[in-house]
C-alpha cells in the first residue's frame, strides 16, 4: 500500500486560506460520475456535474491540489498549447472557434472566484516579454489578433525602454501588456472551488489511492479500503496518472520548479513589479516570475532535475533570476519546491475515451490554469453527451512514446538539450 503524502514544501502550501481533510473511501458506493483525481482538471468536472445535479464523487490519492494544480507558477494565460495543430484538424473557421477555446477558463475562473467568494489573490495583468526580434514580431502579431477579436481588455505593446521602466530589468526589448490574463494562488483557487464542489452536493475523498478500474459493464473504481460504481469514470490525474499504461506513453511528465523569496520593501517592489504584473518569456524552456499577495518574488522555471531537494533547487533557478534581477542578490529565498506537468510531442491537450464510459483529460503543456478549467467544463459536457468540443481534442491522435515509462528522464534530458538549442537562434 503506498502512503498519501502531504503537500510539497511550497510557499502555496504554507500560505493556505484554509486546509482540506476530506475523508477517505471507505465501503462501497455508487455514484453518476466517478472522478480520479483532485487537481484542477478534476474539480473542475465535479463542480460543473455537481452544478448540473448530477451525484458525482471524486477520489483523490493525496490531498485536494496535491499536484501541479497546487504548486505551478500561478499565471493565469490565455491560450492552448499546440494550437496550430488544432487549427489544422479543424480546417476552416478553426480561428474563430480555438479563439473562443483559448480564452474560456479564464471566464470560468473568474466566474468561480465571484459566485463562491474564494480567495486567491486573483489579480489582472500579464506581460509576454521579448528576449529577440523574432519574439517581437511574434508579439506585434498576437496585439494584431486582439485588435482583430476586439478583445475586451487593456492591451498595449510596450518598448524596450517602456518594459525595463514597467518591470525594472535590462534582460527584454519589448513586451506585450494583457490585463486580460493574470495571476493568483493556485493552491488556493483548487481548494476553494473543491469547497463549492462540495456545497453543490459532490463528495470528495482524500488519501483514496485508485489501485484499478474494473470494466466490465459498469464501471468500478477501487481503492485499499472501497469503491465506487459510476456509469461514467473521467481519469484527471495528469502526469501523476498511474493507472493506464496508454496514459502514460502518450506525454512526457515535465518536472518545473520554483524559489520565493521573503517579503521584499515597497521600495524594492515599486523598482521591479510596481503594476504588479506575471511576467513570462517565450522560450521553450522558459522562465516566469511574479509577486505574491504578500510581496515575495516567486521565479520558476525547467531544469534537468528530477528531485525535490529545497538546496539543488535554489542552486539551479538563482543564477538565472539574479542575470535578470541583480538587484535581488542577497535577498532570502525562503522556499524552492517542484512539480510535474504533462507535455505531449505535439502540444496539443489529450482528451479521448478509455472506454465508452471512461474519460481522460490531461497534457496541458505549462497552460494548465486555464485549459483545466475548460477541460473539466468539456468532461462535464461528455458526460451529458455533448461532444462538440471533445471532439475537437479527440480526433487528434497523440503520438505514443514507446518506452516512455521507462526512459521518460532520459528522453525529457535530451529534449530539453534540443530545446535549449531551439531558443538559441
Amino acid at each position: 500500500m503506498t502512503k498519501a503524502l502531504p503537500h510539497t514544501g511550497s510557499y502555496y502550501a504554507a500560505s493556505i486560506s484554509e486546509s482540506t481533510s476530506y475523508a477517505p473511501l471507505t465501503g462501497a458506493h455508487t455514484a453518476d460520475v466517478c472522478v480520479i483525481g483532485a487537481g484542477f482538471t478534476g474539480i473542475s468536472t465535479a463542480l460543473t456535474l455537481a452544478e448540473r445535479g448530477y451525484d458525482v464523487r471524486v477520489v483523490e490519492a493525496n490531498q485536494v491540489g496535491w499536484g501541479a494544480s497546487g504548486r505551478n507558477g500561478g499565471q493565469m494565460i490565455g491560450g492552448i498549447s499546440g494550437e496550430q495543430g488544432i487549427a489544422k484538424s479543424l480546417g476552416a473557421n478553426s480561428e474563430s472557434i480555438i479563439w473562443e477555446l483559448r480564452w474560456a477558463g479564464h471566464e470560468i475562473i473568474r466566474e468561480r472566484v465571484e459566485t463562491y467568494d474564494i480567495q486567491c489573490d486573483l489579480k489582472s495583468g500579464y506581460l509576454d516579454v521579448a528576449i529577440k526580434p523574432r519574439h517581437l514580431r511574434a508579439l506585434e502579431a498576437d496585439a494584431e489578433a486582439l485588435e482583430k477579436h476586439n478583445f475586451p481588455f487593456e492591451y498595449k505593446l510596450l518598448s524596450k525602454q517602456e518594459t525595463r521602466d514597467t518591470i525594472g530589468t535590462e534582460a527584454y526589448i519589448g513586451a506585450l501588456l494583457n490585463t486580460g490574463n493574470g495571476h493568483l494562488h493556485p493552491l488556493n483557487l483548487c481548494i476553494g472551488e473543491a469547497r463549492a464542489a462540495v456545497s453543490r452536493g459532490a463528495t470528495i475523498y482524500e488519501q483514496s489511492m485508485v489501485l484499478n478500474i474494473e470494466k466490465n459493464g459498469k464501471p468500478k473504481v477501487v481503492t485499499t479500503q472501497g469503491s465506487i460504481s459510476a456509469d461514467f469514470v473521467v481519469l484527471a490525474g495528469n502526469a501523476y496518472h498511474l493507472l493506464e499504461r496508454k496514459l502514460r506513453g502518450i506525454m512526457f511528465p515535465v518536472n518545473s520548479f520554483i524559489i520565493a523569496s521573503e517579503p521584499l520593501s515597497e521600495a524594492v517592489v515599486n523598482e521591479i513589479n510596481p503594476q504588479d504584473l506575471a511576467v513570462c518569456d517565450p522560450n521553450y524552456v522558459l522562465e516566469y516570475f511574479r509577486l505574491s499577495a504578500d510581496k515575495r518574488f516567486l521565479f520558476g522555471g525547467r531544469c534537468n532535475y528530477s528531485g525535490s531537494d529545497p538546496e539543488v533547487i535554489r542552486r539551479q533557478l538563482m543564477p538565472r533570476m539574479l542575470r535578470i534581477y541583480p538587484q535581488l542578490a542577497g535577498k532570502k529565498f525562503e522556499f524552492a519546491w517542484g512539480g510535474t506537468i504533462g507535455v505531449p510531442i505535439n502540444r496539443v491537450p489529450q482528451m479521448g475515451r478509455i472506454a465508452d464510459n471512461i474519460f481522460y483529460s490531461q497534457g496541458y503543456s505549462g497552460h494548465g490554469v486555464n485549459v483545466t478549467h475548460l477541460a473539466g467544463q468539456i468532461m462535464a459536457d461528455t458526460v451529458a453527451g455533448t461532444l462538440d468540443r471533445f471532439d475537437i481534442f479527440a480526433n487528434i491522435e497523440p503520438f505514443t512514446i514507446p518506452g516512455q515509462h521507462l526512459f521518460g528522464k532520459q528522453m525529457v534530458a535530451l529534449g530539453m538539450l534540443y530545446y535549449k538549442l531551439q531558443d538559441q537562434w
